[in-house]
């Protein structure tokens, strides 16, 4: 293995430009660099002005994730694998078995993107009002991207920035926020934070642990049973949780906390008497939750 310091003397190509180093005690060393100019390419404008316009024409109860920006905010499109299909009722987007994330396409092996090609392929068969809808929509390139075969960087590029590729849309926060605001899927693993778009608006999923650091709970039972105990399923590398909760893995097991722990209090809290010590028991009177929607708590 090439030593930290070997790699930090290494020389950087033109393009990127230093803009300092952080190192600490263990044997690594990473240069802070501005992000080179990022080339919006057509295919990605293309892309993207045909999401907006499939986006004016959903209902906001059929976004597939979270609600409508609202101005100043937008929507950001996220190279998520966004399968957009037009079916009897309206537009749908499914997800790829793996999106390519913008920076991604600089490692990925042609003939393994033409299989994500070919699996977008198949699925807009099945909903042959797809393509022409498209090319009403001016995205007359789509029966071209999935019927040519990727060989190369330019088709890989030219997948990576097309619609059935590059527009996931999500606020900025689920695209890229980080806790203790919104988690964003660029930084969390999508098996937690997927839960964010089906969970109970008053279960609080992700949690500040004891030493400071931030994690994400379960419940460990159904709504209704009264069983306040959480499961720990997330925690940061290095945290004082990560430990116990490699070991359970490793062991099959579940890293569970109490009802009284802080975690509990916390996930549990749209659903518990304000001050109450445990999060397990019958459930407190219905009241808004921290959304303030107007939809009351649930029982556990």
């Amino acid at each position: 293995m090439t030593r930290a310091d070997t790699v930090a003397a290494a020389r950087m190509p033109g393009t990127i430009q230093p803009g300092g180093e952080e190192s600490e005690n263990h044997p690594w060393r990473i240069r802070l660099v501005k992000h080179p100019e990022r080339f919006e390419s057509s295919f990605f404008r293309a892309a993207k002005r045909t999401a907006h316009k499939i986006l004016d024409e959903i209902a906001d109860a059929d976004l597939p994730y979270g609600p409508r920006p609202v101005a100043p905010a937008h929507w950001e499109m996220h190279h998520g694998g966004s399968l957009w299909v037009k079916t009897t009722t309206g537009w749908r987007m499914y997800r790829a078995r793996a999106g390519i994330e913008w920076s991604m396409q600089f490692c990925a092996e042609p003939s393994r993107v033409d299989r994500l090609r070919q699996d977008a392929a198949v699925l807009v068969a099945g909903f042959p009002e797809t393509l022409p809808a498209l090319a009403e929509l001016g995205y007359e390139e789509a029966e071209e991207l999935l019927r040519t075969p990727v060989t190369d960087a330019d088709g890989v590029e030219a997948w990576t920035d097309s619609l059935f590729n590059s527009c996931v849309p999500m606020g900025r926060s689920d695209h890229q926020g980080i806790l203790p605001k919104v988690p964003g899927e660029h930084h969390y693993p999508w098996p937690v934070k997927g839960a964010d778009f089906f969970r109970y608006e008053d279960f609080q999923l992700w949690v500040t642990l004891p030493d400071g650091t931030h994690g994400a709970v379960t419940p460990v039972d159904r709504r209704g049973s009264g069983d306040g105990h959480v499961r720990l399923v997330l925690a940061p590398e290095g945290s004082q949780a990560a430990d116990a909760l490699a070991e359970a893995q490793d062991r099959g097991l579940m890293a569970v906390l109490p009802p009284n722990s802080s975690a509990a209090l916390q996930a549990f809290a749209a659903q518990i008497e304000p001050g109450q010590r445990t999060a397990s028991g019958p459930p407190a009177a219905r009241r808004a939750h921290a959304h303030g929607d107007g939809r009351g708590a649930r029982a556990r």
